[in-house]
């Protein structure tokens, strides 16, 4: 039996289907994941969290009157391109604190986080905002409440996933893309290309890629349906679900995917350029563009066996393409 994939990198376009093929993977016997996906139990890495604390630190020196930073406004793109790689730097630290085994212990984890911007940012060629900020505005911003909330939390979670990784399959998730009607190939810092070049060697050397295939159009049409308020949700947490139609477009309007496996010159695999190596990423493209995935939202009891089975069938398809290229 193969050795099960140490590090997956799951990849998609917002809405597509990444939560729900999280939990529909998490539903399943470590038996069933690892004959059919070749995946470990697996631990849970995250971008996210850090592009929601950068927003919120751009609200929060906007209320100071200072410039945002990350966001001049919650509904548009960021305003750093090379952040995109300055979010990798800070997954790649991440995924060391995972293989030592390291719990952080610090005491003021909103100074911590500010400082951790910085280090990733000066990885990317962009500016150290934080370093260089007033004195003055750098102590209102570590007072600001909703920061300091998300930066305690931040560190809480982080120190949870810190963990023996080994026969484990580490799940690093993360969308990337480009302006509508962009030309191929996307340039840096936009799309997969670039952000991917970013992972460290450790990172790099293990992975293998997931992929969840949807047209920018099914993503956004799906991105507002989950971005629309219902009874059982307040307007709050509906926008914090969606993202808003100027980043879509301009951040999401495409993505690289296709052009990178149509080019690498190796079948089912996309090639790299990092850390003076080449590499050749596996990737298992699942093909959600017909929804495959929406009904697992729903109560477990409620699925249907013909759902299940098309999207069971569907990703051991993808991940049995993925197992040949990485062999």
């Amino acid at each position: 039996m193969s050795k099960p994939l140490e590090v997956m990198l799951l990849f998609a376009l917002p809405a597509s289907g990444k939560s729900e093929v999280r939990k529909y993977l998490a539903s399943l016997s470590p038996e069933e994941c690892r004959n059919d996906f070749m995946l470990g139990e697996t631990v849970q890495l995250d971008d996210y969290p850090y592009v929601h604390i950068m927003r919120t630190i751009s609200q929060e020196l906007r209320k100071l009157g200072a410039d945002g930073i990350f966001f001049d406004d919650d509904s548009l793109p960021m305003k750093e391109g090379r952040d995109w790689g300055t979010l990798i730097h800070l997954v790649n630290e991440d995924f060391n604190d995972l293989l030592a085994k390291k719990q952080i212990q610090v005491c003021d984890p909103a100074d911590w986080i500010l400082d951790r911007f910085d280090a990733a940012r000066a990885k990317v060629g962009a500016p150290q905002v934080f370093k260089e900020m007033p004195h003055w505005l750098r102590a209102k911003l570590l007072n600001a409440g909703p920061f300091v909330q998300e930066a305690e939390e931040l560190l809480r979670d982080k120190n949870k996933t810190i963990q023996d990784i080994e026969g484990k399959t580490v799940v690093i998730e993360a969308a990337r893309g480009g302006a509508d009607g962009a030309s191929m190939p996307l340039e840096a810092p936009y799309g997969y290309q670039y952000s991917i070049s970013q992972f460290s060697d450790d990172i790099l050397r293990r992975a293998g890629i997931c992929y969840i295939w949807v047209t920018p159009e099914e993503s956004r049409r799906k991105n507002y349906e989950r971005a629309k308020p219902t009874k059982a949700a307040s307007t709050f947490l509906s926008l914090n679900h969606g993202v808003p139609i100027a980043v879509m477009m301009k951040e999401y309007g495409c993505d690289d995917m296709a052009y990178l496996l149509e080019t690498s010159g190796k079948e089912d695999c996309i090639k790299i350029e990092a850390h003076g190596k080449t590499y050749f990423l596996p990737v298992a493209r699942f093909d959600n563009r017909e929804d495959k995935t929406t009904f697992v939202r729903g109560d477990k009891a409620s699925w249907k066996k013909e759902d299940v089975e098309k999207l069971h069938n569907g990703l051991a398809e993808a991940f049995k393409r993925l197992a040949k290229a990485r062999g």
